[in-house]
């Protein structure tokens, strides 16, 4: 999370400080229209940028994942710039809008202005001409991102139209470029936050053609098929298993893919449930009915059926030198840990490592648990069953006591977000050293 704040704030400091440095005017009061000419510029440049970093964030580029620890905080970081992106946008309409407003109620006189000086530079010249323009579609773009993003961050909306909406975005956002480069003013252009705003209006331009024509992460999809599907009905989760011939690179257990198997649903994330054996060609998903689309697929999928599958993502690898480690997988969290027990399973010669590994869930099939209980006990793995019904809430405490050494373990959570919080805290309050040794999947991807 510390990586998600330090970029969010950072881009907002990219932005204000030679923003700061190009319009001295704002650190000298002449007026009220003065501050309110600076405060639009300033709005805007930061809404339009927050866009143009989250827009690159959607095509889920490869070099930030590392740095970031993972695809889903580079979506949580683009959450964060949408949010930003909207609540500068409104400023930014405010301050342009308001002014006006207040002199239609007699709150403010309108300032005198003489004749406009006509720009010696050409291109300025030509940039006025279509400031009228520019501010109209402006303002029906900046309606439209509203709506847009709102549908984005209400929860309830379904998926399917999620995914249909949220892709207009790209459309609104390339109107508000030309909004921005005609409205910015022209001084800023040569001056750095003209460079800054220049590199992300281009970045931000050339993605967003890359979502209109279908080619997020063209390169990593590959074609599969069904090869075998086992339903769990106690859990509401299907085991499906895809084969995928040619072109998959391999996996890491703990690792992501996105499958789509509607093209009017879209590719949904879901964690890799199998350890990769470049032999069988081969990728696992365990899937819990969830939402409109995933309590459907138990009637839609069948074998033998087309599948795309994009990946892998995320840095959820295991990856670290402690002696022990503590596994929590919650509900549908259980899945990194298959993949990573089936993967230990496969590779014996390993380092020894004693690991404990606690699920807790709340609904149970003998079937799953027995599965789950022989894949532990291929791995040399301790598992740790918790029904909520019957063993109570797992919780820090209940952990320490079941593992002394504790202290020299790395914790690996996989869950309920609000769960992995708490025992996040209560580790910290123990002394753990949390930002080094508790990872976390912060798998929510709208």
């Amino acid at each position: 999370m510390r990586k998600i704040e330090l970029s969010f704030w950072g881009l907002l400091a990219l932005l204000t400080v030679p923003w700061l440095a190009a319009d001295a005017s704002v650190f000298q009061w002449t007026g009220y229209f003065a501050l309110r000419s600076a405060m639009v510029q300033h709005s805007g440049l930061i809404a339009i940028g927050c866009m143009s970093v989250a827009m690159v964030l959607a095509l889920r580029p490869r070099w930030p994942e590392r740095w970031f620890g993972g695809l889903d905080k580079m979506y949580r970081l683009h959450k964060w710039l949408g949010i930003g992106a909207l609540v500068f946008a409104v400023i930014h309409w405010l301050w342009a809008q308001g002014a006006k407003w207040a002199v239609g109620w007699g709150w403010l006189d309108r300032p005198h202005r003489g004749p406009r000086a006509e720009p010696a530079n050409p291109v300025a010249q030509s940039l006025m001409e279509l400031r009228g323009t520019a501010e109209e579609i402006g303002e029906w773009a900046f309606y439209a991102v509203l709506l847009l993003i709102a549908l984005a961050l209400i929860r309830s909306i379904p998926y399917r139209l999620f995914y249909k909406t949220h892709r207009l975005l790209a459309i609104a956002y390339l109107v508000l470029v030309f909004h921005t480069v005609v409205l910015t003013k022209f001084s800023y252009w040569p001056a750095p936050v003209g460079w800054v705003m220049g590199l992300l209006l281009a970045a931000g331009t050339w993605a967003a053609v890359m979502v209109l024509t279908g080619r997020i992460a063209a390169g990593r999809r590959v074609a599969g098929t069904v090869c075998a599907l086992h339903h769990y009905p106690g859990l509401r989760v299907i085991e499906a298993e895809i084969d995928v011939p040619r072109g998959w690179p391999g996996h890491k257990a703990g690792q992501f893919a996105f499958a789509m198997s509607d093209m009017a649903e879209g590719a949904h994330p879901y964690t890799i449930a199998s350890a990769w054996n470049g032999a069988g060609h081969r990728i696992t998903f365990v899937i819990k009915a969830l939402g409109d689309h995933t309590r459907g697929l138990r009637e839609t999928l069948r074998v033998g059926q087309a599948v795309t599958v994009e990946g892998p993502y995320g840095c959820f690898t295991f990856d670290d030198d402690r002696p022990r480690q503590i596994w929590v997988g919650g509900g549908i969290g259980v899945t990194p840990f298959i993949a990573r027990m089936k993967y230990l399973a496969m590779h014996p010669e390993r380092p020894p490592q004693a690991i404990h590994f606690f699920h807790t869930t709340h609904d149970y099939d003998g079937d799953a648990i027995a599965k789950l209980s022989a894949d532990a006990a291929a791995a040399d793995v301790c598992l740790h069953v918790l029904v909520d019904g019957r063993d109570g809430r797992l919780n820090g405490e209940r952990i320490r006591a079941a593992v002394p050494d504790w202290r020299d373990a790395s914790i690996w959570f996989c869950g309920p977000a609000g769960f992995g919080q708490a025992l996040r805290k209560d580790f910290a309050a123990q002394g753990l050293p949390v930002n080094r040794r508790f990872h976390q999947e912060l798998f929510e991807m709208r």
